[in-house]
């Protein structure tokens, strides 16, 4: 079968041909509805160096956002009825600790001496025909669409918790909500914000056509640069927002999330842009905190998934052959994609 391979660090990954995977004990073998191309896969093969915190030793196939058909099924799986589709959830943990125990694997306890990180994150993953997930890890679609729905499983559950954890600063009248970051993820998060709350959501970034998309969501906008601070803090009537969401992590875009917040607010930085902030007693606003999530739940996806079949929220999606893949990566890498770009392995 054909699929997109991660071979060695700062190296472009490759189309090539695979062996098709056989489900295991507990796993199931899914023909692959959909597959999406995210930034941290970028970071997987061009920017984490061998032996570095975050780096996934290759080689695997890529693709952690996965949705697809269950084609057949290994060892002692039940549940699971061939034909239908399902959403991946691709945090593998150890499946016994406390974190994993509550549907965390990300947060698993044992994640220094588990074999992988994920579905795409060390484990083959979804930019290919055909692949294995643990049973476990299936949310089922129903009748939605399973390709759209693909790019939920990291670009919907990523800000959908982040913004769960975030809903007592948002609850009641008068509430303000920060969006930093107009790509897949704060998109869908400004949909989250509107569809959960009652809060003013604004939303920045550098690019107009991101701002107009937001725009069109329900929120209103700022643009990036000299100012953008003021103009924040002036739609809040000077207090600043009750929650901030960064979905870049640079420090400059935690610097305006920090500056932005009102006391006893929360800011959440979900991007991993590396930025760093320096903080101060005199300058942090009381009791307002500075926290990070890292993707989210079982649970947490399950509920996405909810949102999703209601109409709640959908994301823009580009869709690619797994034949131009690697073209999908390119534009990815260079800037000039304005949705998600999902990769469909069978046709639409």
């Amino acid at each position: 079968m054909k699929a997109i391979v991660f071979e060695d660090f700062k190296t472009f990954p490759t189309l090539k041909d695979v062996e098709k995977p056989i489900p295991g004990p507990g796993e199931v073998l899914l023909k692959v509805a959909g597959a999406g191309a995210c930034h941290s896969d970028v970071a997987v093969y061009n920017e984490f160096e061998e032996g570095t915190p975050g780096a996934v030793p290759p080689p695997f196939v890529l693709g952690h956002e996965n949705s697809g058909w269950a084609e057949d099924l290994g060892p002692g799986v039940s549940g699971i009825k061939k034909g239908d589709a399902y959403l991946v959830y691709g945090p593998i943990g150890c499946g016994r600790c406390r974190a994993c125990s509550r549907g965390q694997d990300t947060y698993c306890e044992n994640a220094a001496t588990n074999p992988y990180l994920g579905v795409g994150l060390g484990r083959d993953g979804g930019m290919a025909e055909y692949v294995t997930v643990p049973a476990r890890n299936l949310v089922p679609l129903g009748d939605a669409d399973p390709i759209a729905a693909a790019p939920l499983s990291d670009a919907g559950l990523t800000p959908y918790h982040a913004i769960k954890n975030s809903l007592p600063n948002l609850a009641g009248g008068g509430r303000y909500a920060l969006v930093i970051g107009l790509g897949g993820l704060g998109q869908i998060g400004v949909q989250i914000l509107k569809a959960l709350t009652g809060a003013t959501v604004i939303a920045t970034d550098m690019k107009p056509e991101a701002m107009a998309k937001a725009e069109a969501a329900g929120a209103i906008t700022v643009g990036g640069g000299e100012g953008q601070v003021e103009r924040i803090r002036e739609i809040t009537g000077g207090k600043g927002v009750d929650a901030a969401f960064d979905f870049v992590g640079a420090s400059s875009t935690v610097k305006v999330a920090a500056q932005s917040m009102a006391r006893m607010g929360r800011c959440t930085i979900v991007g991993i842009a590396g930025g760093t902030f320096e903080w101060s007693f005199f300058t942090n606003p009381y009791e307002a905190t500075l926290t990070n999530t890292y993707w989210g739940t079982i649970e947490d996806l399950h509920e996405v998934v909810d949102m999703y079949r209601a109409g709640q929220i959908m994301p823009e999606v580009e869709r690619y052959s797994i034949d131009d893949g690697l073209e999908a990566y390119r534009k990815l890498q260079a800037g000039e994609l304005s949705g998600r770009a999902v990769v469909v392995p069978h046709g639409s």
